[in-house]
């Protein structure tokens, strides 16, 4: 008995759609199993629909062409949902290219799970990045140890549609240009009961750009990540001003082992980033309006 899996893709203008493409279609495939793919675009025009369906033909993909403007990743997310068939969907992003066992192993580790997370490995194509955020890899997706089990990524999921479907989840539009809006997503799934898996030999591959292989970056994402911590705490009923005057305690105090840190390039870059996630915190705590990752053309 035959198998379809929807695998959804979120394009907003980047060329490496096509090769996140063609690693879709080089997938090895269980007995059983077959693909479609749909790529929501996300532009405020639908000028990329030809291309896409072109390089769709040319892979011998079964691929579906969706227009989902403008500039909020959320609406892409959720033209996805709405445009999907499967019992199952898998998330990967467009500036990913897949294993070619990729599917497989997601499909593998399923078991009695509504959420599988696999991994998204960070690759440095520029020579010129340095030494310490190659060798601390803080761009990567994967799930720590320490992590609460829903707090994983888009980047690279297998997720039971029917579960989503069945209790209305949709990713947050209010999210859709600070980022986050997965977090949220699997925070629900979670309060919905679902259960979580994780896939480590699932991966995916995904080259960092020299603008985010920067202190700066990584520092905007983890504030970012502490803010829409907040918005789970509000969301949980817990006790958000308590929880941001710890914050304040935990930032201090990372950012005191930073400056200890400093002839350790890449330990210092580890407790200046864990600072500032906590620094996001205290941020949404005292009121300060969102960080806004999306909504501007890609890095």
């Amino acid at each position: 008995m035959s198998e379809t899996i929807d695998i959804c893709i979120c394009s907003f203008r980047r060329p490496s759609l096509e090769q996140a493409l063609e690693s879709v279609a080089g997938q090895m495939l269980p007995a059983g199993i077959a693909l479609r793919v749909i790529v929501a675009d996300n532009d405020e025009t639908a000028a990329n629909r030809a291309q896409v369906a072109a390089w769709g033909r040319r892979l011998g993909l079964d691929l579906v062409y969706v227009h989902a403007p403008a500039r909020n990743i959320s609406i892409a997310r959720n033209a996805c949902l709405d445009t999907a068939t499967a019992d199952w969907i898998i998330f990967i992003d467009d500036d990913e290219v897949a294993t070619p066992d990729w599917v497989a192993r997601l499909l593998a580790a399923r078991q009695d799970h509504q959420v599988v997370f696999g991994v998204s490995q960070a690759l440095f194509p520029d020579p010129a990045t340095p030494r310490w955020i190659r060798e601390g890899d803080f761009h990567s997706n994967r799930i720590g140890g320490n992590d609460a089990p829903w707090n994983g990524y888009t980047a690279n999921v297998l997720i039971d549609r029917r579960f989503a479907a069945a209790r209305g989840l949709r990713f947050d539009l209010a999210l859709g240009q600070i980022g986050g809006e997965d977090t949220m997503f699997f925070f629900e799934m979670d309060r919905a009961g679902a259960r979580f898996g994780y896939a480590p030999d699932a991966v995916v591959l995904e080259d960092t750009t020299p603008a985010r292989a920067t202190l700066g970056w990584l520092a905007r994402r983890r504030y970012r990540a502490g803010q829409v911590h907040h918005m789970l705490l509000q969301r949980a009923s817990a006790r958000p001003i308590t929880a941001g005057a710890l914050a304040g305690v935990k930032a201090a105090a990372c950012f005191g082992q930073a400056a200890l840190s400093l002839p350790r390039r890449g330990r210092m870059a580890h407790h200046l980033l864990r600072g500032m996630l906590h620094m996001g915190v205290v941020a949404s705590t005292l009121g300060f309006a969102p960080y806004r990752e999306y909504g501007a053309p890609k890095e």
